[in-house]
């Protein structure tokens, strides 16, 4: 469910019609539904009621600032993967002791940096790691809460780029290997081991896989319990997949995937960290944009719009499917036409679909992307010297823009020619 919907014919973001924020800002641009937002939180936490749990929001799926605040403030953790994402979560106000650091390459200064700000936990990755991140704790005299991740060989049955949890993936210590690299571990003197992290890939529509990955860390963590370690926590990662066509069969609940939960490693008394980020963004944001020209070619249509494979990449990297809508709802019985969504970039795959049907649409008529609201403006690009496009939050009745435009002159001015030049 989210907070897009069509009144007296028009697009609505809540209460604000998408052309007034068109408008104001400009095309192309994002727009954010607080209200959404709020709603998916608070269903995952729901989905995990009466254990004792901590939601932390995957910031790599959106990461402005003004969506880590609100969230956070409605007491969600966060899950990062880079100091600059633990420092975007800071700068929103969320405390040290609820940042959990997650990622596979952490630096000696990545870690410098969020043991001095203050960690709930760091996920180790690898042996390599773990002696890194002991090498800084103890050059800053802190000890530091670890889990390891452990990588179960569980096929996650999502794109191949975005699944994690098989053995050929490179996240992750396997799961054979872990209880040595337990021991290894605890036997470091300014670390001191909490848990089990796994987490097995994203946009996962089937709650098998799940299930599978969590019963060996139920399994494992009974091993690790009589090994002597005390683990009290167990982060089971995110990836619950969106529906992004809507003639789809919707994926699992979040409550159905707190059952799977409950069900596999609910009777270990370990606290519960998810981490959900496609889930309570993806279906938040729109991505609007205008038409430039309608282009007849040889037995196929284009539709030339101002957004670019820069904007939006997903459907030019992973082949991504988002549903395309007019801003203004088309009259009843309108026969549909075929067209091939293109952008200005100069690549071929800069191709949003392929023969997609719409209502006929015409030069400057706008048109939205539905379910832009995760990995959208996060993987955003300049190519071409394209600026990036604003980010808008709504709540209500009322928008602003949470990440303006930059002007030309705001790029140019940060390259810097040589002297010598």
């Amino acid at each position: 469910m989210d907070h897009f919907n069509y009144r007296a014919g028009l697009l609505h973001a809540e209460d604000v019609a998408i052309p007034e924020i068109a408008g104001t800002v400009g095309t192309p641009f994002y727009v954010y539904s607080a209200a959404t937002l709020r709603r998916h939180f608070q269903v995952f936490d729901d989905a995990l009621a009466g254990m004792d749990h901590l939601v932390c929001y995957a910031v790599k799926a959106n990461s402005n600032l003004a969506v880590l605040k609100l969230l956070g403030d409605m007491g969600a953790g966060m899950d990062v993967v880079s100091a600059g994402e633990y420092l975007r979560a800071k700068a929103a106000g969320v405390p040290g002791e609820r940042i959990v650091f997650s990622g596979v390459g952490k630096t000696r200064e990545e870690m410098r940096i969020a043991l001095e700000g203050g960690i709930r936990q760091v996920n180790l990755e690898s042996e390599p790691e773990m002696l890194a991140l002991q090498e800084v704790a103890s050059s800053l005299g802190v000890t530091v809460p670890v889990t390891i991740r452990v990588n179960p060989d569980v096929d996650a049955k999502t794109h191949e780029k975005i699944a994690t949890g098989k053995s050929e993936n490179k996240f992750g210590i396997p799961i054979a290997r872990a209880r040595g690299a337990y021991g290894e571990t605890a036997a470091q003197p300014n670390l001191r081991v909490v848990g089990v992290d796994v987490h097995i890939g994203s946009q996962l529509t089937d709650l098998a896989p799940y299930r599978a990955a969590y019963t060996k860390v139920a399994e494992l963590t009974e091993q690790l319990r009589a090994d002597g370690h005390e683990i009290s926590r167990l982060d089971l990662g995110g990836g619950l997949g969106i529906p992004y066509e809507a003639s789809n069969t919707a994926p699992p609940l979040p409550a159905d995937y707190g059952a799977v939960v409950r069900e596999t490693v609910g009777q270990l008394g370990c606290e519960i960290e998810i981490e959900p980020g496609r889930l309570i963004a993806g279906n938040a944001g729109l991505m609007v944009a205008r038409t430039i020209y309608v282009k007849q070619g040889e037995g196929r249509k284009f539709l030339i719009l101002d957004a670019a494979m820069n904007d939006l990449v997903r459907p030019a990297m992973y082949e991504a499917h988002h549903d395309i809508v007019p801003v203004i709802a088309p009259e009843p019985g309108l026969e549909q036409e075929h067209y091939d969504i293109v952008g200005p970039v100069c690549e071929s795959g800069d191709t949003f679909a392929k023969a997609r049907s719409l209502a006929p649409v015409g030069p400057e008529d706008l048109i939205a992307f539905r379910s832009a609201g995760a990995y959208g403006a996060v993987m955003a690009s300049e190519y071409n010297s394209r600026p990036l496009i604003p980010e808008v939050l709504v709540d209500g009745d009322q928008f602003a823009v949470v990440r303006a435009r930059p002007s030309y002159a705001e790029m140019l001015a940060r390259d810097a020619v040589p002297d010598w030049l």
